[in-house]
């Protein structure tokens, strides 16, 4: 009898250091929490923006090419300071429209806590302070812009084709892991 319990209290312990290795093991991916101390910055500039030093080039006449015309150039239609909601998060947002007539997301000089799963939402809910504007823009329409690309830095995000952007009225950092935003910005138009 003795031998039997030995055998049973030994299975039992095994089963139960096994289950925890795979509970441990589940919950460092689900959760990532080394992302907290791993920062990617990243810094992109606005697409159809030549920086340039150099003065311009002279036609073969001799005569100074002529400088883009204004309609060319990227144009901010609306803009917003990013509040933090779940993480600390600072910088700015932009909505542009290129030369091409395309649009992007812009967000500028971005300071957020890297997480799991993070994405750009552009989305037609109310921006709010605190707690109360942590889980509310999945409530409404939004458009997923793509996985965010660091969490520091300067990035763009295309907006597709199909989406007209005065349907939308904020940007957020959404986490789509725990459906929580990290940060939001509200959209003033220009």
């Amino acid at each position: 009898m003795g031998r039997v319990r030995k055998v049973l209290t030994g299975r039992l312990a095994v089963g139960a250091l096994v289950m925890a290795i795979a509970v441990a093991g589940f919950g460092l991916y689900w959760f990532q929490p080394w992302k907290l101390w791993q920062d990617e910055t990243v810094d992109e500039a606005l697409p159809g923006v030549v920086e340039t030093s150099a003065p311009p080039a002279a036609a073969p006449s001799g005569e100074p090419s002529e400088a883009p015309s204004p309609a060319a150039r990227p144009q901010a239609l609306a803009s917003g300071e990013l509040i933090s909601h779940e993480h600390a998060t600072s910088g700015s947002v932009k909505l542009v429209r290129l030369a091409d007539g395309s649009h992007v997301v812009r967000l500028e000089n971005l300071d957020t806590s890297n997480g799991p799963d993070l994405r750009v939402w552009l989305t037609d809910a109310p921006v709010k302070a605190g707690k109360a504007g942590w889980h509310l823009f999945d409530d409404g329409e939004y458009v997923s812009l793509g996985r965010l690309k660091g969490n520091k830095g300067s990035q763009n995000y295309t907006l597709p084709d199909d989406i007209d952007p005065a349907r939308y009225t904020s940007v957020s950092i959404w986490c789509d892991r725990f459906d929580v935003s990290f940060g939001a910005a509200e959209l003033a138009r220009a």
